[in-house]
């Protein structure tokens, strides 16, 4: 499926409140994220960049900033996120001498200035945005030429387990359809991001019972935020016909992660005239 067809996908203020409302239980729960971290990290350490000022675009309670902080010594890493909640967890981590700054946006409108970022890292955010074509371009109009932009996000295989028990029960769509490599490639290169280099790495999660599974979703936020969801109440048959199918008896459910990873560099940034923006490299540190 075409990453432009996702146009419609996602209630964005579901997933803002979602997220808000798991920002206490993240960091219990976001096992996943520090996998994809870990991966996107090795992705990068081949990579020459020098680098004065990173986004962690999506950088949900901040993780992975130490680490950010750890591979650019002398650069400004700026948490971006939707989450206001998430953000006070952020800067609640940040001691006196740590270079980094908070800052609630949305992906699709960053407010910084064109050609103002050296490094964008964001990590495991695109699954929860629709129009991944928009993001791009933003990411291409802060980015400076040569600047580097890595990233992670899902597949299409993901979680294709608890889409096939969902047939067992309903026709109603739980699960979003993530974009494959080839299209996400596709929509860089048309954002004017250059040489962008993809792979795919499958990662496998088990769960004993549906409790613990629907605990660790809802622990992370990441529920059903469709617009084509059902709104109403789920009868206990339905649910029971959809867990019957997910876990045969005496077994754990193994669900599957596709994991897309990805780098590229920055070209020409668009230029929009009429935008207000500040350069994110003049962005003061605030003592507390």
């Amino acid at each position: 499926m075409n990453a432009s067809n996702h146009t419609s996908d996602l209630r964005t203020r579901d997933v803002r409140r979602r997220f808000d409302d798991a920002a206490g239980s993240f960091d219990e729960a976001d096992f996943v994220h520090r996998v994809t971290c870990e991966g996107l990290l090795a992705r990068m350490r081949p990579i020459t960049a020098e680098a004065t000022t990173v986004v962690d675009l999506g950088a949900g309670t901040g993780s992975a900033i130490p680490l950010l902080q750890k591979r650019f010594r002398r650069a400004l890493v700026i948490a971006v996120d939707s989450s206001a909640r998430m953000l006070q967890v952020v800067r609640s981590k940040r001691s006196l001498l740590s270079k980094r700054h908070a800052v609630q946006a949305d992906a699709r409108a960053m407010p910084l200035a064109d050609a103002s970022v050296d490094v964008v890292f964001s990590n495991l955010m695109l699954p929860w945005l629709d129009q991944p074509d928009l993001v791009f371009e933003e990411v291409a109009r802060v980015l400076r030429k040569g600047g580097l932009f890595a990233f992670a996000t899902l597949g299409p295989d993901t979680l294709l387990e608890i889409r096939q028990a969902w047939r067992a029960s309903d026709e109603g769509e739980h699960v979003k359809r993530f974009p494959d490599m080839h299209d996400v490639g596709d929509a860089l290169v048309r954002a004017g991001l250059r040489d962008p280099v993809l792979d795919v790495d499958r990662l496998s999660v088990s769960y004993r019972n549906s409790e613990a599974l629907f605990r660790d979703l809802t622990a992370s936020g990441a529920r059903n935020t469709l617009y084509q969801r059902r709104t109403g109440l789920m009868g206990r048959n339905r649910f029971r016909r959809f867990t019957d199918a997910l876990f045969s008896p005496g077994n754990a459910c193994s669900l599957t992660l596709e994991i897309v990873y990805g780098h590229c560099w920055g070209g020409e940034p668009r230029r929009t005239g009429g935008d207000i923006a500040v350069d994110a490299g003049k962005i003061p540190l605030r003592q507390q």
